[in-house]
């Protein structure tokens, strides 16, 4: 029996698409469905490497994750990586296709849409269920010709749809209310119910507005979710304001500070760090004064030139050799790392301008932008302390000079990396260098933590999502929705 699907779409970005999606994977997975995530078109800059060697966002393989299965490239066929504010990265069924701009891809949406369908169409044959989640809203105007990310592909394959909005920033009924307006009939139509998504309070006193929502759109309200305080579901694109404190005195913590690049990428590998009950993580974003810390954290960038000359622009550079003066860390994940060298080279313009850029000059290497990308799953040992380490690697660069000579992590096929001679700094291509408890703990005694306990973020990663779908199970109308599924699903 082919696959049944149900699309979640949002009337915002950030509406709980993502988390709706996630929750009903794991509803399904624990009933003993064989279930898939499914995004035709995602933009972000935070990417996962699958089981099958490519790349695809985030938010796909947490919920991946939480079906119980591998990621997959068809999870998520179409990924657009912005580089600059009107270009992307566009990336088709896990492999990078090339660079476009608006117009450019605009004109390339027929032949993405062929890639979604037969993307859709092999997890349809392999699941009995498929979970898609939408993009930004569907009542984008100016974005419906063509569309491939939410109506327009809710009609080319004919799917049920469930509108969520987010109260907590106001105007819900609006939002819903004018979402449905602006959709055409057969799009209304395919709209099975509506979810308010972040409620906080009595539901009693939001009664007469369900009420009231019910007979205006004649759309069932499927759910009133609740606000989960402290909820952690790996974020697609959003970077939590300000600092993680966690209940300690501030001699007894370490803190971790991050400049918030404009084009970071993988900001997921802080994840492990907001969740450890020893560690403050701040944020740093433009004009922000730089505090001090234990330990810096030189996060990815999908344009690594770009976001250095932001470093130097906000002061960072400074700060940065006034933090080593005085005895601090400083760790560079991926394109971090690549700004740790001596020079930058993009001699094929492929994330900005064609050029050479000087790096920071704290390791002696130099770093060569190519076309070819590396993607892959790795596990090794840290190699100052043999802890354990896994992780992916997702970057264009090739790093080479006498500082790979002390790597940061051995590999089953070689090293990874570089140490400086006084060990203050450590730069690495992996991403999801804290995930691992063995490593998380190894790293933060190395950035000064007296003794770091040892936290699992892939077993608290499971408890989140587990809680997720616990809320689901109880405010959501599993009944309504199961009219729209296979006999038994629910």
């Amino acid at each position: 029996m082919p696959a049944k699907t149900l699309m979640i779409q949002g009337t915002t970005s950030d509406a709980g698409k993502s988390t709706l999606a996630t929750g009903l994977c794991r509803l399904l997975a624990r009933r003993g469905v064989r279930v898939a995530p499914f995004k035709p078109q995602n933009m972000a800059l935070n990417s996962a490497v699958t089981v099958d060697g490519g790349e695809i966002g985030r938010s796909q393989a947490a919920q991946a994750l939480a079906c119980g299965v591998e990621p997959h490239t068809d999870m998520n066929p179409i990924l657009l990586k912005p580089n600059s504010n009107t270009g992307s990265q566009v990336i088709v069924q896990g492999r990078v296709l090339s660079n476009m701009d608006a117009v450019s891809y605009h004109a390339y949406k027929p032949r993405a849409m062929q890639a979604v369908l037969e993307s859709h169409q092999r997890l349809a044959e392999q699941y009995q269920f498929v979970v898609v989640e939408g993009a930004g809203s569907p009542a984008e105007i100016n974005l419906r010709e063509g569309d491939i990310a939410n109506m327009g592909f809710a009609e080319a394959v004919d799917c049920a749809v469930v509108l969520v909005a987010d109260i907590d920033r106001g105007g819900v009924f609006a939002h819903l209310v004018g979402t449905l307006a602006l959709l055409s009939e057969s799009e209304q139509a395919r709209v099975v119910g509506l979810v308010i998504n972040r409620f906080r309070g009595d539901v009693a006193l939001l009664q007469s507005g369900i009420d009231w929502l019910e007979r205006h759109t004649g759309k069932p309200v499927l759910g009133v979710l609740p606000y989960l305080q402290g909820l952690h579901i790996e974020a697609e694109d959003s970077l939590s304001q300000g600092a993680v404190r966690p209940a300690l005195a501030a001699e007894q913590r370490l803190r971790v500070v991050a400049p918030a690049l404009p084009r970071l990428s993988n900001h997921t590998d802080f994840d492990a760090l907001r969740l450890h009950p020893q560690v403050e993580v701040t944020v740093v974003r433009a004009g922000e004064t730089v505090p001090p810390a234990d330990l810096f954290v030189l996060p990815g960038s999908k344009n690594v030139r770009h976001d250095l000359d932001w470093l130097r622009a906000n002061g960072w550079e400074p700060a940065i050799r006034r933090h080593l003066r005085y005895g601090g860390k400083l760790i560079g994940i991926c394109g971090g790392f690549q700004m740790l060298g001596t020079q930058l080279h993009d001699p094929l313009g492929l994330e900005s301008a064609a050029g050479s850029s000087a790096g920071l000059g704290l390791l002696d290497m130099e770093t060569t932008l190519t076309e070819q990308k590396r993607l892959e799953r790795v596990e090794g040992r840290l190699a100052f302390a043999g802890a354990a380490v896994s992780g992916y690697e997702i970057h264009m660069g090739v790093s080479s000079g006498p500082a790979l000579d002390v790597p940061a992590v051995t590999l089953p096929g070689g090293a990874d990396g570089a140490v400086s001679a006084d060990g203050q700094v450590l730069g690495t291509y992996l991403h999801g260098l804290f995930d691992h408890p063995e490593a998380c703990q190894a790293l933060l005694a190395w950035a000064g933590l007296a003794e770091p306990v040892v936290v699992d973020y892939r077993a608290e990663r499971e408890r989140h999502i587990d809680r997720l779908a616990d809320m689901l199970e109880q405010h959501l109308d599993l009944s309504r929705i199961a009219a729209q599924l296979p006999t038994g699903l629910f």
